[in-house]
C-alpha cells in the first residue's frame, strides 16, 4: 500500500462537529428504526465506494461491509486464506491455476442470486479498467469453467493469488445492475457515480449515505444470506485523532481507530483499549547509487548503521504494542523472520565497521516526509533518535524533512542518500516485499539497479516460484536474512496499532488490509 498510496496515507485533518446519540462510555445508541448503531471515528483515507478503484484504508473498511469476496481470512490471521463466496478453491502444483468453486444461495442486496458470471465480470472489471488496485490482478486471466466453477490462470507461478483474492477491491459486484449504470470491463467504465451511492454487493450491510470528506452511513443488508450483524446501523466518521479521542471517552462513538500511543494512555476503565503490531514496517534505505553517494554505497557504512541503531529505543519511543522488525516482511505474514534474528545494538562493532570501510566520521543527509504519520507516530522522532544514535558510532546524520511530495518524489526517484520510510502490505502475503530487491520497486528506490546482488535476486527468484507454506515460509526467511546480510535496508519497528472501543463492543481484531471488519463486531 505505501507503494501506491503514500501519499493518501497523509491523515485529513478536519473535525467534525456530528452529533451522535447515546451517552457513557458502554451505551450504544439506538437506530431511528430500532436496532443498533455503531459510531466509528477515524481519519479519512477515502476516495471511493467502487470497489474496482478503491485502495485506500478508509474505502476497504467500506468495502469489507458492503461487498464479499471470493476468499477472505478468519479474523486477524493473514496465514491461511478461508472460503468466502467461493466454498474451496485449490491451486495447481505448478501454481500458474487458482480453481475456485462457488458457494449456492448467496444473494445480492436486491435478492438475486450470484453467478460465476457476475465474478467474471468484476474481476476482469478490476484489472481492465487501469484503476489503482488493478495491479493485484496484473497477468491473471479469469474465465468461467463451469456454472459455478471459476479457474484463474497466470503465466507464471502465482501463489500468493489466493491471498490477494480477499482484498475488498476484489469485491464481487452485480454486474447486471451495474452494468444498466455505465459498468465496463475497460476504462471507459462510468459506474462509479452509481457505486458511491448505492449497493451492488453482496455483503453484510448496504451503502445509505457515502460522502468522502465526512461520513459514510451503512445499513444492515436485509438480503444478506450470512449471519445478520449486531449493528442494524454504521455510521463512519471522518474525525481528527484528538477529538477521536474525546468523543470516545465521552460515549458519542463506540470506534475510535486512529488514537496514538500517548492518546491511548489513561483511558478510563469502562473502555478497552487493543494495542497490537501494526503491519507497517518502518525502515531505513542507504543509497547504492555512487552518483548520490559515495559514503552509503559502502557496504562497511551501512553495516556501521545497522549495528548503531538502538532498536530498543525506538521501540520505546513508539510506544506499547510496537515491535521490532527483524526484516522487511511484518510479524502477521508467513515468511517473517522471528524476533530474534533482528540485529542488535553494537556500537564498538559499527565503530569498527566504520574504521574497515576507510570511513571517517562521514556525514549524510537522511530525508523523511513531515507531514506523514504511521499509526500516530511522528517521522521526526525517529529520525532525531536514530540521528543521536549514530552520532555515537561517529556518523554525522543532517536531518533532511520535506513536505510529503517532496519527500516522495526524491524517494521514488531514487534521489535519497539515506532515506526513512514505511511499507504497508500491498496485500499480505510475503511475495510483496520481492519489491525489496535490486530492480524492484523499493531496490530502486535505494539505487539498487539489476545485477547488483546476484545471490539475493537468486534466493528472490526461488522464493516467487516456491509453492506451499513450508517451501515458501523458508525460502522467503532465507531472502530476508540475506538481506539483512549485505542488504542497503534497515528494518527498525512495526508501530503498534491502538483501537479503543466501548466496554460493550466485542469481537474487534485488527486486520492489516482491512483494519476492521465490521460485521465481526458484537454487543455485550
Amino acid at each position: 500500500m505505501a507503494t501506491r498510496s503514500q501519499t493518501a496515507a497523509v491523515l485529513l485533518a478536519g473535525a467534525l462537529a456530528l452529533a451522535a446519540c447515546g451517552s457513557g462510555g458502554t451505551s450504544q445508541p439506538p437506530a431511528s428504526g430500532g436496532g443498533r448503531t455503531l459510531v466509528i471515528d477515524t481519519s479519512f483515507d477515502l476516495k471511493t465506494a467502487d470497489p474496482g478503484r478503491t485502495y485506500e484504508p478508509t474505502g476497504l473498511i467500506v468495502g469489507k461491509a458492503v461487498y464479499e469476496t471470493l476468499l477472505t481470512f478468519d479474523g486477524a490471521d493473514v496465514t491461511k486464506p478461508v472460503p468466502a463466496l467461493a466454498e474451496s478453491y485449490e491451486l495447481a502444483e505448478d501454481g500458474k491455476t487458482l480453481t475456485l468453486e462457488l458457494k449456492q444461495g448467496a444473494t445480492f442486496a436486491d435478492g438475486s442470486p450470484v453467478t460465476a458470471d457476475d465474478v467474471v465480470f468484476s474481476l476482469t472489471r478490476v484489472r481492465d479498467m487501469k484503476g489503482t488496485p488493478s495491479f493485484l490482478l496484473d497477468g491473471v486471466e479469469v474465465a468461467k469453467t463451469g456454472d459455478s466453477t471459476i479457474t484463474l490462470t497466470s503465466k507464471a507461478p502465482n501463489p500468493a493469488l489466493p491471498y490477494i483474492l480477499p482484498n475488498p477491491a476484489l469485491g464481487i459486484i452485480n454486474s447486471k445492475v451495474a452494468k444498466q449504470h455505465g459498468a465496463t470491463a475497460d476504462a471507459q467504465d462510468k459506474a462509479e457515480r452509481y457505486l458511491n451511492a448505492n449497493s451492488a454487493g453482496s455483503g453484510p450491510y448496504r451503502i445509505e449515505s457515502f460522502d468522502v470528506s465526512s461520513q459514510v452511513v451503512l445499513t444492515s443488508n436485509t438480503k444478506y444470506h450470512g449471519a445478520k450483524p449486531a449493528y442494524d446501523k454504521v455510521v463512519i466518521r471522518n474525525v481528527e485523532a484528538a477529538t477521536q479521542k474525546l468523543n470516545v471517552q465521552r460515549g458519542d462513538s463506540q470506534v475510535a481507530l486512529n488514537l496514538s500511543g500517548d492518546q491511548v494512555t489513561g483511558m478510563p476503565p469502562a473502555l478497552q483499549v487493543k494495542k497490537t503490531a501494526s503491519a507497517n514496517v518502518i525502515f531505513l534505505l542507504a543509497n547504492q547509487d555512487s552518483a548520490i553517494s559515495r559514503t552509503t554505497t559502502n557496504p562497511k557504512f551501512v553495516e556501521a548503521v545497522r549495528k548503531g541503531v538502538d532498536y530498543a529505543g525506538l521501540l520505546e519511543l513508539a510506544g506499547e504494542g510496537s515491535t521490532r522488525a527483524p526484516g522487511v516482511i511484518p510479524s502477521q505474514l508467513l515468511g517473517a523472520l522471528p524476533a530474534d534474528q533482528g540485529a542488535e545494538r553494537d556500537v564498538a562493532g559499527a565503530k569498527a565497521a566504520l574504521a574497515a570501510g576507510g570511513l571517517s566520521n562521514p556525514t549524510v543527509k537522511l530525508e523523511y516526509p513531515t507531514e506523514l504519520t504511521v499509526n500516530g507516530l511522528s517521522f521526526q522522532p525517529l529520525a532525531e533518535r536514530i540521528q543521536a544514535n549514530l552520532k555515537e558510532v561517529g556518523i554525522t546524520v543532517d536531518l533532511q524533512p520535506a513536505p510529503v511530495s517532496t519527500a516522495l518524489d526524491n524517494y521514488r526517484n531514487g534521489k535519497e542518500e539515506m532515506g526513512l520510510w514505511y511499507w504497508g502490505p500491498d496485500y499480505p502475503d510475503p511475495s510483496d516485499y520481492l519489491a525489496f530487491l535490486p530492480g524492484k520497486t523499493v531496490g530502486l528506490r535505494a539505487g539498487w539497479k539489476p545485477g547488483a546482488a546476484k545471490e539475493i535476486e537468486e534466493a528472490g527468484e526461488k522464493a516467487a516460484a516456491a509453492i506451499g507454506d513450508d517451501a515458501r515460509k523458508d525460502a522467503f526467511a532465507d531472502v530476508q536474512t540475506k538481506l539483512n546480510a549485505s542488504g542497503p535496508f534497515i528494518p527498525l519497528i512495526q508501530p503498534s496499532q491502538n483501537i479503543v472501543t466501548a466496554g460493550s463492543v466485542t469481537g474487534l481484531d485488527y486486520h492489516p488490509v482491512w483494519t476492521v471488519d465490521i460485521a465481526d463486531l458484537g454487543v455485550k
